[in-house]
């Protein structure tokens, strides 16, 4: 039987941040889950697992095992029965173009709360990075990854699609901006809670704004430290945040994984600013009522980045048509995948036929070249393959033509 290549998917599209919490990933659970799944099933060759803020999917190449069971298989790991409801959170596909279309639509930004967010290109890039070291790219795979950063260049270069800025952590800096004025901002007291790709992006995007007086905190400490040494800021103690000493923070934006309501109180002062980008919550929900705090999650900020998502509006007809010829050019590759099979069964063919007319040891060079041209011939004229009378003929016509050359 043929590989396929499948996909699963949980996002802001089909779910709220609370369910999607629920399938979340940390970088540390990633890759037990992939370890997990290719004992399961064993006939995956391929697997990628791009877990971000707004969404989980799993893009996996296999002969039998099929989308529904791999998110059964999510939906037991992660202690959840299949039910209607859970089921109707996810969207899947076992055919392969269909897929790979997906994939291109994510990539590109189009399947982002933000449209056109640049960020999601680098997330896949990493997942791409982690199934090459667990030896998992797949032939079908990687080839869909191939298309998806060609079309990511494509689109920087020939279409208006990137311009601008509209990513979650830049923002969250100019909500900052706009709460506070220029005389507030100078003092202003900011913590970056977490080290992982949201609070880089933090650090990358404050190059516009120059917050100065930034904190960084995060459970593995010499990440902190890290940070902190090469963005030039201050380290907060972990164990401060754990016993909720955060109260003199003026700032507070949590990107951390898997610590709900970590922050959970913050007394009344003139004016606090909380924003959660973490999807289980990392930051109290209850505080967005008290009246000294200003609160953004992931829901109300991507609420506020709609005006961003009109200007990108203009490009999207440009960025189809390349995803239409990037995934025109994959099916292609893929239908012609029985043709290229059979030609290299006849290349070895053509080659030991090759190798009568030459002292293998001291003519290698020239075996190639014969192989090599009747190899172009044939897939001219792939009639020939039809007739082994015409094929002999070939060959000895081009052992001719190379003796000639050499004469």
């Amino acid at each position: 039987m043929n590989k396929s290549l499948r996909y699963i998917s949980i996002s802001h599209i089909t779910a709220t941040v609370n369910q999607r919490s629920h399938y979340q990933f940390s970088n540390e659970q990633t890759s037990d889950f992939i370890n997990i799944l290719r004992k399961k099933f064993s006939d995956i060759s391929g697997l990628v697992l791009l877990a971000t803020c707004n969404r989980t999917e799993l893009y996996f190449e296999s002969v039998t095992t099929n989308a529904t069971s791999i998110r059964d298989f999510l939906l037991t790991s992660k202690g959840h029965q299949s039910s209607n409801l859970a089921e109707k959170l996810f969207s899947l596909s076992d055919d392969t173009e269909t897929t790979v279309n997906h994939l291109l639509q994510v990539a590109a930004g189009l399947e982002s709360s933000v449209l056109g967010d640049a960020e999601i290109i680098h997330q896949i890039k990493k997942a791409h990075q982690l199934a090459i070291v667990h030896q998992l790219q797949g032939s079908l795979l990687e080839r869909a990854l191939q298309a998806v950063f060609k079309c990511h260049k494509r689109i920087s270069n020939e279409t208006h699609f990137r311009d601008g800025t509209t990513s979650l952590a830049y923002k969250s800096l100019k909500i900052v901006k706009d709460t506070y004025n220029k005389a507030q901002l100078k003092n202003a007291k900011i913590l970056f809670v977490g080290a992982g790709d949201i609070v880089k992006q933090l650090f990358k995007y404050n190059s516009k704004f120059k917050f100065r007086n930034i904190y960084v905190t995060n459970r593995t400490e010499q990440k902190a430290k890290d940070l902190a040494l090469e963005h030039h800021c201050k380290v907060l103690d972990w164990k401060k945040v754990l016993q909720g000493e955060v109260n003199d923070f003026d700032v507070i934006i949590s990107a951390i994984s898997n610590y709900k309501n970590l922050i959970h109180n913050i007394p009344a002062r003139p004016k606090a600013l909380l924003i959660d980008l973490s999807v289980q919550g990392s930051i109290d929900r209850d505080l967005a009522h008290e009246k000294h705090i200003k609160f953004y999650d992931l829901d109300t900020i991507s609420e506020d980045l709609k005006e961003a998502k009109e200007q990108r509006f203009s490009a999207i007809e440009e960025v189809n048509k390349i995803i239409s010829h990037e995934l025109s050019a994959y099916s292609k590759w893929l239908h012609e995948a029985p043709l290229r099979a059979m030609l290299l069964e006849y290349k070895t063919i053509i080659n030991q036929i090759v190798v009568g007319y030459f002292d293998p040891y001291e003519d290698f060079d020239n075996i190639e070249k014969v192989t090599n041209h009747v190899m172009k011939k044939i897939m001219h004229q792939p009639n020939i393959l039809m007739s082994s009378e015409k094929m002999d003929k070939l060959i000895s016509e081009q052992v001719d033509n190379l003796k000639e050359v050499v004469i």
